[in-house]
C-alpha cells in the first residue's frame, strides 16, 4: 500500500505533495505521485516525465523527509479527470489519497461541478483534501 497524491504543477498541488510526503513518512510507506497530463505523445513522454520529476524534486527538497521513496505515475488526460485519478489510485493500491482543494463560489459549484468532489465521493480509500494558505 502507498500514499497517493493527485499532482499538477500548481501552488495548491505543491502543498498537497508536501502533505502527502509527510503522510507517507508517518505511515512508513512510499509515495505514489499521480500526474494526469492533457496529452501524452510517445515522442515527448520521456521529456515530460523528466520535467515533472524535476518539479517534484524541487517541491520535496525543502522538507525533511528522510529516505522517502516516491514514484511518478503519468496518465493521459481526458474528459473525466476524476475517473482517471480514481483508477490510478486503485492501481497503486493507495491507502489514502491526497488532493489539493480550492475555494469556489456557490454558483461555481452548482454550474461547473467539482473534480475534487467526484474524487471524494468515488474514492476507494480515505481522501485528505489540502487547502492552500489563504
Amino acid at each position: 500500500m502507498s500514499v497517493a497524491v493527485a499532482h499538477q504543477i500548481t501552488t495548491t498541488s505543491r502543498v498537497a505533495l508536501r502533505e502527502a510526503a509527510r503522510e507517507a513518512v508517518f505511515r512508513e510507506t512510499d509515495l505514489a505521485v499521480i500526474h494526469v497530463a492533457e496529452s501524452l505523445d510517445g515522442d515527448v513522454t520521456d521529456a515530460f516525465q523528466a520535467g515533472v520529476s524535476d518539479e517534484i524534486e524541487r517541491a520535496l527538497g525543502s522538507t525533511d523527509l528522510g529516505d522517502l521513496q516516491w514514484t511518478l505515475h503519468l496518465a493521459p488526460g481526458g474528459p473525466d479527470i476524476a475517473r482517471i485519478v480514481l483508477q490510478m489510485a486503485t492501481k497503486v493500491d493507495a491507502e489514502v489519497l491526497v488532493i489539493g482543494g480550492r475555494r469556489r463560489t456557490p454558483v461555481g459549484k452548482a454550474l461547473l461541478g467539482s473534480v475534487a468532489q467526484r474524487i471524494i465521493l468515488g474514492a476507494p480509500c480515505p481522501v485528505l483534501v489540502v487547502m492552500p494558505d489563504a
